[in-house]
């Protein structure tokens, strides 16, 4: 297919593109950017008219939880990528913990091979650090590399042992994929189900310390300084976590190693408030949980001066069983994949707490360039994966039409401005309107 996507703002900012321009995809690839692309280039193409709107690279979700294999009944991958293309993204990277674990190489195949036949996004692996995510025993983590896996994470089982994870970023820097670190001290979060404070305290819910994050940080900082390797500390949640990391940021340049990190649209938009306004909705509990609104305005300062390299959702499905339960015993985790473009544009741009070309960026360079990924540019010769954002649709979170199989969201009848309106993946429409073609 042949699509000429004229007038937009291109925003690129791998390449530093920000200006009208018009784009050319051809045979799956960009062709062409350029100011009045003319005749020649819209001969047997479909021409989109994308005055008003941004023209981005397509948009690429590094933390994901699809839950095939295993736990299709909450998500699967085509599912998973439905949503994805419905939100503007065009790749996600999908975490681990599955069942089986992905933490052997025909598990990775396993997740491409499914991708590649009913996904309409791309999908990159991810494997596991430990065998079974128990913490014990280093995964194969070269023949997963070799197979396709982009980084290694226990997502959602952090590694406690700091020796097992000092040899696990050992390997990994050999194999040049990232250690993605769940933060998270177990026994100093114990049983908590919010963030330990007034909160906690007024509701009568036992709360996880700030300090169960940021000690976990603190170590893998540490750790890949000994080292040499790369850690990606996600989903951070915390003020000091970001003062650490822009403290380690620092250090990485002068010593050799590597930090990066990422945090959620949720994590920058709620607050610990939100369990107590919306009545002990589970659909508010998630690890890390909601923090305090210090923690939020420090995280949108780390956007801002570049401690923090991405914005990712950890889309985290669940079955209504999962959640419609006591606030105790729900599960950890929301959906984010369809709210992510709409929460940004309305929460961070629309308010000026952010620029459009900050947020595009969080969204694209800012995660290929975490991962080391051949995507997030409009490059001519690149893959045709492009997002178009109109950045002043007004719509309503409206969970009943999600494409994900799961409803879990505390955002239900949000009023947000931005959206994704054209998703294309390898030159091929496959969402529009928030709606897969």
């Amino acid at each position: 297919m042949k699509l000429l996507i004229k007038g937009g703002r291109v925003i690129d900012p791998a390449n530093k593109v920000d200006a009208v321009q018009d784009v050319l995809v051809k045979d799956g690839k960009i062709a062409a950017v350029g100011k009045d692309l003319g005749s020649e280039a819209a001969e047997k193409a479909k021409v989109i008219n994308a005055k008003g709107k941004l023209v981005v690279p397509g948009l690429i979700d590094m933390h994901t939880h699809l839950r095939e294999p295993g736990f299709e009944y909450k998500e699967d991958i085509a599912s998973g990528t439905r949503a994805a293309a419905c939100g503007g993204y065009t790749s996600v990277v999908a975490m681990a913990n599955t069942k089986p674990v992905i933490d052997t190489a025909s598990e990775v195949t396993f997740v491409r091979e499914r991708a590649a036949t009913t996904g309409i996004a791309n999908v990159f692996p991810v494997g596991a650090v430990t065998k079974g995510q128990k913490g014990e025993e280093l995964a194969e983590i070269g023949d997963m590399a070799a197979a396709g896996a982009v980084a290694v994470s226990d997502d959602g089982h952090p590694v406690q042992n700091g020796e097992v994870m000092r040899c696990a970023l050992e390997y990994a820097k050999m194999f040049k994929v990232p250690v993605i670190s769940h933060c998270e001290d177990r026994p100093l979060a114990g049983d908590g189900v919010i963030n330990l404070g007034r909160v906690s305290t007024v509701l009568g819910l036992r709360g996880m310390p700030a300090a169960a994050e940021e000690a976990m940080v603190a170590r893998d900082i540490l750790l890949a300084e000994l080292t040499g390797g790369h850690v990606h500390l996600t989903h951070i949640s915390t003020a000091r976590s970001v003062d650490l990391i822009r403290w380690a940021k620092g250090r990485a340049r002068e010593n050799g190693f590597t930090v990066t990190c990422d945090c959620t649209p949720h994590h920058l938009t709620l607050t610990e408030d939100a369990v107590e306004k919306y009545l002990y909705d589970t659909n508010t509990k998630v690890n890390p949980p909601l923090r305090t609104i210090a923690d939020v305005e420090a995280l949108r300062r780390g956007l801002v001066d570049g401690t923090i390299d991405a914005i990712a959702t950890d889309h985290a499905p669940h079955h209504l069983d999962d959640k419609d339960v006591e606030y105790n015993y729900a599960a950890f985790g929301i959906v984010g994949l369809e709210t992510a473009v709409g929460l940004i544009f309305s929460e961070l741009v629309a308010k000026k707490l952010i620029t459009a070309a900050l947020a595009v960026e969080k969204l694209t360079a800012g995660p290929a360039g975490v991962l080391g990924l051949p995507k997030g540019t409009l490059q001519p010769g690149a893959d045709a994966d492009v997002t178009v954002i109109d950045p002043a649709a007004k719509w309503t979170v409206d969970s009943a039409t999600f494409a994900s199989r799961a409803r879990n969201t505390p955002f239900g009848g949000w009023e947000l401005t931005g959206r994704a309106v054209l998703t294309v993946v390898g030159g091929k429409v496959v969402a529009e309107d928030g709606k897969p073609s």
